[in-house]
């Protein structure tokens, strides 16, 4: 793992105890004990790093210090150790705390965007939403190709319902990496928040055609969706759902997009019907509900 991408990944990092953590926790629980990780090479190394995340997700502290000590030993003065001790500071200190210890941090190398990043999270977590935009902000305006700042962002201001802000962000992460499929889902979901319904359905349309391989064994009717493009399908018949149950959103675009005509509309919707009942069938064993409604709700739970 190079050393951007590897910031990138401790700049976006959450606590979350999941059960891939738990494994991470348990495999490289092994590999401290017996000294495997020395013998590793870099990858040794990565794995303590990946140990001491999840040990912190898991709760247990001192495992998390030991693999940090072990990393700070053998790598001091780390950009990226100089991240890792400040995500061990937020899982035990005060905020207030960890601040300070990233405000040192800036004021001595201030070409260290991930700990903008984290900055602006702690910052976020104290409720501070003006102050964690403002650094932010601030950060892009410096490091304007950091896709996942610009992500982040857009998810600031769509928790606080500020969707023209969100939409302008994420479509800053869309022109730096216009192949990713789960940004201009992202993008057509906050359009979709925004009451912007056309706009949605124009993007999750795109994310369909990104995902739907034309030149693979199976022609795309005969797939089965999964992953991102069952989530793409999934907001297509969301969208002709309210735009023919909904007319009055059809010229209602903030963006002014034009909508489908009425009998395109129509066969989208069906379309889109027919592709979440083959993905219900797949991933259930079973028959798909015959309503829309249970249908869409059965599968917000497992799209989710």
């Amino acid at each position: 793992m190079d050393l951007t991408n590897s910031l990138q990944k401790l700049a976006g990092y959450r606590p979350r105890k999941t059960q891939k953590s738990k494994e991470t926790y348990d495999k490289g629980l092994i590999l401290l004990k017996n000294g495997g990780y020395s013998r590793q090479g870099d990858e040794g190394w990565e794995t303590l790093e990946k140990l001491a995340l999840a040990a912190l997700d898991q709760g247990d502290v001192e495992i998390a210090d030991q693999c940090l000590q072990l990393i700070v030993n053998k790598f001091p003065n780390s950009p990226r150790v100089d991240v890792l001790q400040g995500i061990r500071m937020e899982a035990s200190e005060p905020p207030e705390v960890a601040l300070k210890f990233y405000d040192e941090l800036l004021e001595s190398d201030s070409s260290n965007a991930a700990v903008w990043r984290r900055k602006a999270s702690v910052l976020r977590d104290m409720g501070k939403i003006d102050k964690a935009v403002e650094e932010l902000s601030a950060m892009l305006d410096t490091f304007y190709t950091d896709v996942e700042g610009w992500i982040e962002l857009a998810d600031i201001y769509a928790s606080c319902e500020q969707y023209t802000y969100a939409l302008q962000s994420i479509a800053h992460a869309l022109l730096l990496a216009p192949q990713n499929t789960f940004y201009f889902i992202h993008y057509a979901e906050i359009a979709y928040l925004a009451g912007d319904i056309t706009l949605a359905l124009k993007i999750f349309l795109v994310a369909v055609d990104m995902t739907d391989d034309d030149d693979g064994p199976v022609p795309p009717q005969d797939s089965i969706p999964v992953g991102l493009t069952l989530r793409a399908w999934y907001g297509v018949k969301l969208c002709t759902r309210r735009l023919i149950t909904e007319p009055r959103l059809v010229s209602s675009s903030a963006s002014q997009t034009a909508a489908p005509s009425a009998a395109i509309l129509s066969n989208i919707d069906e379309l889109s019907a027919e592709r979440l009942r083959t993905a219900y069938m797949n991933m259930k064993g079973e028959s798909a509900p015959k309503a829309e409604k249970e249908l869409l709700t059965a599968l917000a739970v497992i799209i989710q």
